[in-house]
């Protein structure tokens, strides 16, 4: 009964909505629902568990870590965190393989796909669960990308954006080239931990993504629809 009542108030707001922002707010559901993934197969609530509450031990055990972490880098080691903050496409996988993996189209285009599919639904995750950035429960934390500001604080902590990217399409890429899965998938870690020494993100937000990019890598893998570009991908990738 509640979920009618919902949705019948959301229809009569539509309904009442200019016809201007009906078209926006249309186009920017459609372009935020998964094409191949099944939201119900995300549901938040039932993939991850709640994150350490603001304010709590176990997020201030986190913030500490972080600060120990950041302290503890070279500046190399802080230099490519800021880089792979700037890399958030597939090409962060590029030195690891030794080619530029846009000279390969069909992977590049399944690559991408699989980005887009698990950048959704993490985004649903980060929404539902509305977690603090580290930089935003403790201004005093280094943070690579730019200056944060205290007094608008952030909420799409958990899980990690840029972690969800590395794990999801590192285990697509690991399948395609398994002579190269185990630097591949080294690299996809590292890649997430660059937002630790970021300052962007708590561990526990890069392990959330860890289990979202696996699952929605696996997932497309296994969905018919895909068959054709992943044996074109994998036929372009033998000769590399």
């Amino acid at each position: 009964m509640r979920a009618r009542l919902l949705a019948t108030a959301a229809f009569a707001a539509l309904c009442l909505a200019p016809i201007g922002h009906h078209s926006v707010a249309l186009a920017k559901a459609e372009a935020a629902a998964p094409s191949y993934l099944d939201p119900a197969l995300f549901n938040p609530a039932q993939t991850l568990p709640p994150p350490p509450a603001h304010g709590s031990a176990e997020e201030a055990r986190e913030v500490d870590a972080l600060h120990r972490l950041i302290a503890g880098a070279s500046k190399e080691r802080l230099a490519q965190a800021k880089a792979d903050a700037e890399d958030e496409t597939p090409a962060l996988f590029n030195a690891t393989l030794g080619f530029d993996l846009k000279s390969k189209p069909a992977t590049w285009a399944l690559l991408t796909l699989v980005h887009a599919e698990a950048s959704k639904v993490s985004k649903a995750s980060k929404t539902f669960f509305h977690r603090m950035r580290p930089y935003s429960a403790d201004p005093s934390l280094p943070y690579c990308e730019r200056d944060a500001d205290p007094a608008k604080p952030e909420f799409t902590s958990y899980p990690s954006g840029h972690s969800t990217l590395g794990y999801s399409v590192g285990w697509v890429l690991a399948r395609l080239m398994p002579s190269r899965a185990d630097a591949i998938l080294a690299r996809a870690h590292d890649y997430a931990l660059s937002r630790e020494y970021c300052g962007a993100h708590f561990a526990s937000d890069t392990e959330a993504s860890h289990v979202i990019g696996t699952l929605a890598a696996a997932t497309l893998w296994n969905d018919p629809r895909l068959a054709a570009r992943i044996a074109a991908a994998r036929a372009e990738l033998a000769h590399p």
